[in-house]
């Protein structure tokens, strides 16, 4: 009876210091507040745009102010957060001057997050061409990586918006539950929450935020997942009417971003490749179409979650390499509309890569693709088996990375320079220079931009050697299209 006794003891003893814990404290506990947040989403030179998810169904207020101490306060858009959004709203401050740093404060059924003293800013868009940075990078892996060093690096490149290009979450799973708690885990990332609070964020998905790995628009769920999607962003839209999807396009600075779906309505990737094949769907294939069909902006950048060049053209890819009727139709188009300025960005590959598909021999330029992956996930050397039309830089693999796109849009002639960094934040490659007149019908470029030492594997890989210098081993792809490249 002892042991009871004590264990009686103890309870009371529990229950008396209980009952003097004061009774503010009780109400700290239930305080209106955000569960995860805030995050700026997209950005506008006359607007910004926030995410939060708040900690219970009551009304959010933003406000906000063009000095710290909010001597004269402003009002945004309110919102009430509901169970059947997950509780998470997008606000709104509009009427705002461009390119002008905003100070912003959430309140939650009328009062402060008292845990969140200090309010937080943002910039506004610039209102035409502009010298701006553009981060982007893809495979955020928290059960990998739960620390994530990687924001330090990108906070320190101080991009003017960032683009999230799929497996933002790896949740490979088709219940609700299972893809909130991975956007809730993601979004208290230490490292990342000063990035997402002052730092426009846009985004993509791709197959372990979508659904199952290599996942379809075959997936029973993906109205689900859409909608959960939807709700833990902020993008300036999402498909069209009567045709949904994760798809927008977003102008900033002087350059159009069209950020593609690359899942919601694809065809499977063993379906054999030919016209009847699909990544995209009709609707968005001939919305991207239209777009860049009437855009007027000097560069117009695809973004997508798997790369554009032939490199996983392979038993087990789920890339463009297995599309590769459907891209070069999207090719062909920007070649017969003399649509100037193209480039690509992707992710998916765990490498960081830049290739190049040539396009310039068959009436239209060269196209570069700029891969960044992983963000927090394990590198791989799949570079060994892989083969894309030209490796521009070697591949990196040896740690996480990020891309870097800065345009200047404000010279006589507008200059993209692309970078990768690793988790230090050091560039791994020499920066790549483009310009309009790089990226018009009939300019070849490929050759003098590429490393000599990577113009000499592919020289030795069109031989029918290996491209690092050993034989190519059994399932390799095949060479058909490097036949006659030189021409």
């Amino acid at each position: 009876m002892k042991p009871r006794r004590r264990s009686f003891l103890k309870g009371t003893g529990l229950a008396a210091a209980l009952a003097l814990v004061p009774r503010a404290w009780a109400q700290v506990l239930g305080y209106p507040r955000a569960l995860q947040g805030p995050m700026i989403g997209a950005p506008g030179p006359n607007h910004f745009t926030v995410w939060v998810r708040a900690s219970g169904a009551f009304e959010v207020q933003l406000e906000y102010s063009t000095d710290r101490y909010f001597e004269t306060v402003m009002r945004g858009s309110g919102a009430v957060a509901s169970a059947e959004n997950d509780c998470c709203v997008v606000l709104r401050a509009e009427g705002l001057e461009p390119d002008t740093t905003y100070w912003y404060r959430l309140k939650y059924a009328g009062e402060e997050d008292r845990y969140q003293f200090l309010p937080h800013k943002t910039r506004t868009a610039p209102e035409g061409p502009a010298d701006f940075r553009i981060a982007f990078g893809s495979c955020c892996r928290i059960q990998y990586d739960p620390d994530q060093r990687i924001w330090n690096a990108v906070r320190a490149l101080e991009p003017d918006m960032f683009f999230w290009l799929g497996d933002n979450i790896y949740a490979d799973s088709d219940q609700h539950a299972a893809l909130i708690d991975l956007y809730g885990r993601g979004r208290v990332v230490e490292r990342l929450e000063p990035l997402l609070r002052s730092t426009p964020q846009l985004a993509t998905w791709d197959d372990h935020d979508f659904g199952h790995n290599n996942s379809d628009g075959a997936n029973p769920r993906k109205a689900d997942s859409l909608k959960i999607f939807r709700n833990f962003w902020a993008n300036p839209g999402y498909g069209e009417s009567g045709n949904p999807g994760v798809y927008f396009k977003q102008h900033y600075g002087g350059v159009d971003f069209f950020v593609l779906d690359g899942r919601y309505h694809r065809d499977a990737t063993d379906k054999t490749d030919d016209a009847g094949k699909t990544m995209l769907g009709a609707a968005q294939k001939a919305w991207l179409k239209r777009g860049l069909k009437a855009s007027r902006t000097p560069f117009k950048v695809l973004a997508i979650g798997g790369g554009w060049s032939s490199a996983e053209n392979e038993k087990g890819g789920d890339s463009w390499g297995v599309y590769l009727t459907e891209r070069n139709e999207i090719f062909d188009f920007i070649r017969d509309n003399d649509i100037g300025g193209v480039v690509c960005i992707s992710g998916d590959s765990h490498m960081g890569e830049l290739n190049c598909i040539p396009r310039s021999g068959q009436g239209g330029y060269d196209l570069y693709d700029f891969c960044s992956s992983p963000l927090a996930q394990m590198p791989a050397a799949k570079n060994t088996r892989q083969a894309p039309e030209v490796r521009v830089r070697d591949t990196w693999t040896r740690s996480v990375n990020v891309g870097l796109m800065r345009f200047d849009m404000t010279g006589a002639e507008p200059t993209l320079t692309y970078t990768l960094h690793d988790v230090m934040g050091e560039p791994v490659w020499d920066p790549l220079v483009l310009t309009p007149s790089d990226l018009k019908n009939g300019v070849k470029t490929w050759d003098r931009k590429s490393d000599p030492e990577e113009l000499g594997r592919l020289e030795r890989f069109k031989r029918g050697g290996g491209y690092y210098g050993y034989d190519a081993p059994e399932g390799w792809p095949s060479r058909p299209y490097y036949d006659g490249m030189s021409d």
